[in-house]
């Protein structure tokens, strides 16, 4: 296809606007209606799936009205909708509307990551986009920054559906391919199960957090297999930037699909959230999301264009059920990758250790749980409440650590080690929670290192003071 070409003796194309794994998008004009297009012709000879990318005109032609099909069952303002389906050259095509706007990881580049309300405002956007296609029977299995177009009035399009798949349609591809990218998947289809809606879940989350944090939450890898063992793993490094919007974001992201809301749940959520308001997190039944964090989580997070379109390329195509995955996720990562973390069989949840809360002062309460734990380490939450009749205009929260325990990771807090060896400990709060009112309260988290055995989880004495 070329510059100037008429396509379908309707469709006049004008420039290449876009490259995925399966085609090329150009912007064209609709002759007929008189109004701008997105053309997607679909690349079958580059396809890395062998067999569609030998496909017969006739197979290729019933590959890409599967794809029509599934992406013109959802009409919704947030989604980008599939007008049309023809043929040109031989190739299939999807016309599609087209939208002024800017991919989501290009409007990060630009701005440098963007604040936890305005997140949640486009999350709440894309989240009612997929609830739809949920509802539709379409499960997106690619949601990520790329995939996300925003226009200069704030609206957000989440498009690609090219890759997904209808509950009981035939897939595109024909030998296994999953197409997604690995920085971003779910957990469970790392491992080779299926895409489910709750797995949209997920990659909506690790979206918003990278967003969010300049990262996605399995870091980055120039070792694809690396990654995808982490992935699996869910080896997830808290936010440290997302501030009150965290309990919520690793909600989407716990490991088990059956922890984390629907998707039209989601929408709920971060449509009150970006509101100014907050909504209640159900506590997690069995947590293992928050696990140790990688060598990665300690690089920078300001977002760069090669950071977040590079994953975007380094990962299209995974073999599910195939050779590759199969081995990457059994055998141990080349190149020195960090190994995967225990599985979830192996990972233990911490039985019963809640602190029961100490009030100091009369208004600040806190309470201790350790809610994850794994051989050599073990996460804690922290509730900071108040309990008075006015407004709490800062907090800290002191104890002392158990001999050989370590602080690695904090978030939502900031943290002063204090006596012998360090192990006086004090937490105050961050700048954006230094404010609690009179009934509210705010959290804070941390991952630590012990040289004890995985159930030997001692739970401080701790005590709230107001600043």
């Amino acid at each position: 296809m070329d510059e100037g070409e008429l396509v379908a003796e309707r469709y006049r194309l004008e420039s290449v606007i876009g490259r995925g794994a399966m085609g090329v998008v150009w912007l064209a004009h609709d002759e007929r209606l008189e109004r701008e297009v997105a053309v997607k012709q679909l690349l079958l000879g580059d396809s890395p799936d062998q067999e569609l990318g030998t496909a017969t005109p006739e197979q290729a032609s019933a590959a890409a009205m599967r794809e029509a099909r599934i992406a013109a069952k959802l009409r919704h303002p947030n989604a980008i909708s599939v007008h049309d389906v023809v043929t040109h050259g031989g190739r299939p095509c999807l016309v599609m509307e087209y939208l002024r706007s800017e991919p989501l990881d290009a409007v990060l580049v630009s701005r440098g990551g963007l604040p936890p309300q305005e997140a949640a405002a486009i999350g709440a956007q894309v989240a009612a986009a997929l609830a739809a296609a949920h509802t539709a029977g379409i499960v997106h299995r690619d949601v990520k920054p790329e995939n996300i177009l925003i226009t200069e009035d704030g609206t957000a399009k989440i498009t690609d559906f090219g890759v997904s798949r209808a509950v009981g349609v035939a897939t595109v591809t024909t030998t296994g391919i999953l197409a997604g990218t690995p920085a971003y998947l779910a957990p469970e289809v790392a491992g080779g199960a299926q895409a489910t809606p709750r797995s949209d879940v997920f990659s909506l989350g690790a979206t918003l957090y990278a967003v969010i944090e300049g990262l996605p939450p399995f870091g980055i890898d120039d070792n694809p297999i690396a990654l995808l063992h982490r992935v699996a793993a869910g080896e997830l490094t808290p936010p440290r930037r997302a501030g009150e919007l965290t309990e919520l974001l690793l909600w989407l992201l716990r490991r088990d699909p059956a922890e984390r809301p629907t998707m039209k749940v989601a929408h709920e959520a971060l449509s009150t959230f970006a509101a100014g308001r907050s909504f209640p997190v159900p506590r997690s039944r069995a947590p293992t999301v928050a696990m140790p964090a990688p060598p990665q989580a300690h690089q920078t997070h300001t977002p760069r264009r090669g950071l977040l379109i590079a994953i975007g390329a380094a990962g299209v195509a995974l073999l599910v059920g195939g050779v590759l995955l199969g081995v990457a996720l059994r055998g141990t990562p080349s190149g020195g990758a960090a190994a995967a973390a225990p599985p979830s069989s192996t990972t233990t949840a911490a039985p019963s250790t809640s602190q029961r809360p100490i009030v100091a002062g009369g208004t600040c309460v806190a309470s201790y749980d350790v809610v994850n734990s794994w051989p050599g380490g073990y996460q804690v939450s922290v509730t900071v409440r108040n309990d008075g009749d006015t407004t709490l205009e800062g907090w800290a929260v002191r104890w002392r650590l158990p001999a050989g325990h370590g602080i690695r990771d904090l978030w939502n807090g900031r943290l002063t080690e204090d006596g012998a060896g360090g192990t006086d400990v004090t937490v105050s709060d961050a700048d954006w929670n230094t404010t609690v009112p009179a009934g509210g309260q705010t959290t804070f988290g941390f991952n630590a290192t012990t040289p004890g055995t995985p159930n030997t989880r001692p739970v401080p004495t701790i005590t709230c003071q107001p600043q």
